[in-house]
C-alpha cells in the first residue's frame, strides 16, 4: 500500500515539476531540451531526487543542474501549489545519464553486428 502510494507520488511529482519547470523557471542556464525522466522520494516524504535528462553539451548539462538547484525552493513552492501534500518535499535535481548510456549501448551492439556480418557473410543463393 506504502509502495503505491510512494508510486503514484513520483509520478504526480515528476509531472507537476515538469510544469513548473517549463513554464515558471526563466533563468536562461537552463537548458531548453530537457526531460525530467523521474522523481524518487523517500518513504518519509521528506526529501524526492529529480531525474533530469538534458540534450546538450557537458557544459548545458551541468548548468542546468545547478540553475535548478540554486531554483529548488522556488519550484518546490509553485509544485507545492498543486499538488495538496501536507510537507512539500525538500528537491534535489540530479543528471540522469541512462539515455546517453543507452545511444552509447545500442552504437556498441550496431558495431559488434556489423563486425559479425563481415565475417560470416550470408551465403549465396542459387
Amino acid at each position: 500500500m506504502v509502495k503505491n502510494r510512494i508510486a503514484r507520488l513520483n509520478s504526480l511529482l515528476k509531472e507537476v515539476l515538469s510544469e513548473v519547470i517549463r513554464e515558471d523557471v526563466r533563468n536562461p542556464l537552463v537548458a531548453k531540451l530537457f526531460t525530467v525522466t523521474g522523481v524518487d522520494i523517500t518513504n518519509d516524504l521528506q526529501h524526492a531526487k529529480v531525474y533530469i535528462s538534458v540534450i546538450g553539451t557537458d557544459k548545458e548539462k551541468e548548468d542546468t543542474i545547478k540553475a535548478l538547484q540554486s531554483a529548488a525552493g522556488f519550484i518546490a513552492i509553485l509544485s507545492s501549489k498543486k499538488v495538496v501534500m501536507r510537507y512539500f518535499p525538500e528537491l534535489t535535481f540530479k543528471l540522469d545519464t541512462s539515455v546517453e548510456n543507452q545511444f552509447r549501448i545500442d552504437s556498441l551492439l550496431n558495431k559488434i553486428k556489423q563486425e559479425q556480418d563481415l565475417r560470416n557473410p550470408p551465403p549465396e543463393s542459387s
